[in-house]
This record gives C-alpha cells, structure tokens and sequence, in this order.
C-alpha cells in the first residue's frame, strides 16, 4: 500500500537473521465499498474523509499491475488483491506477469453480500460459497483469505 514499504520491511527482517520469512504484500489493495461490513463491525470507519489516498481507484486497472511490479522487486514473497471477487481480472493479470504465489482476499463485504442472499432463501449458500473460492483459483489464486474457510473446509471434507 505504500511505496518502500516491503523493502523496508525486507531490510529489517534479513538484518535480523529472517531472511526465510516471507512477506505477503498488500500490493494490490483498492479503495472498495466492499470493506464496510468489517468496517461497521470493527468500528474503524474513518471519523472523516477517507482512505482513497493510500487505496487505489477501482477504475485503474493498470496501477494494480504497477503496484505489484514495485512490490515484487522490492522483495516480496507473496502479492496479495484485496478485495478479491470484484478484482479476479486484476489477480489474472497477476498471474499472467508473475511466477510468485498470489493471495486472494474475500473480503467481509463479499461474505455478507453471499449470507444476505442465502438468508433470504435466493441462492444456495455452500454451492455459491465454493463457486466464489473455485473463481478465485481459476483466477490464478494461490491462497485465498476468506471468511468462508471453516465452512469450506467442511464441505471439501463432505
């Protein structure tokens, strides 16, 4: 999110003798709507303005790749988009230009929108819930952090 940051932290942590901790960058974070529930929930709504000026507009597309270059050559082990389902072809593009692992973040407004509509009987939640997490792979997904994985777990146990 913030340029310089992963190197610092690199920095740091291999003159520390953690040179095989890896770092999981936010490289690729926009300023989404989809962050309100967690927002509500926690009580970290800005008290004003808001956090467009560290976040990036949803509408660029090309910074998200050019977020992710500066990270990765920073050293980053791992490059993270957030939020996810709104972004796959961002993380695709991602994908497509990297050979490091790639984190998908579901993020809390994703889940509430999945549990509002099986709450009011319009979808069947576990279906949508693994087709959401089979879109994030497809994607190109390596990882994927969601609020759905203890009930994902459960159904690819079944």
């Amino acid at each position: 999110m913030m340029d310089g940051r992963v190197a610092a932290i690199r920095m740091l942590l291999d003159s520390q003798g953690f040179m095989n901790t890896p770092i999981m960058s936010y490289a690729v974070k926009y300023a989404s709507s989809f962050y309100g529930p967690f927002r509500e929930a926690a009580e970290s709504t800005p008290q004003f303005g808001d956090r467009k000026t560290y976040q990036m507009d949803p509408a660029n597309g090309r910074e998200g790749l050019r977020e992710a270059t500066a990270d990765a050559f920073e050293g980053a082990d791992i490059l993270m988009v957030k939020p996810g389902m709104p972004y796959l072809d961002i993380l695709r593009q991602l994908r497509d230009t990297f050979d490091l692992p790639l984190a998908a973040y579901q993020v809390s407004g994703e889940y509430s929108m999945i549990k509002a509509a099986a709450a009011n009987g319009w979808i069947d939640e576990n279906a949508v819930v693994m087709e959401s997490l089979v879109a994030f792979k497809r994607a190109g997904a390596d990882l994927i952090l969601t609020y759905f994985a203890e009930d994902a777990l459960k159904l690819l146990a079944k």
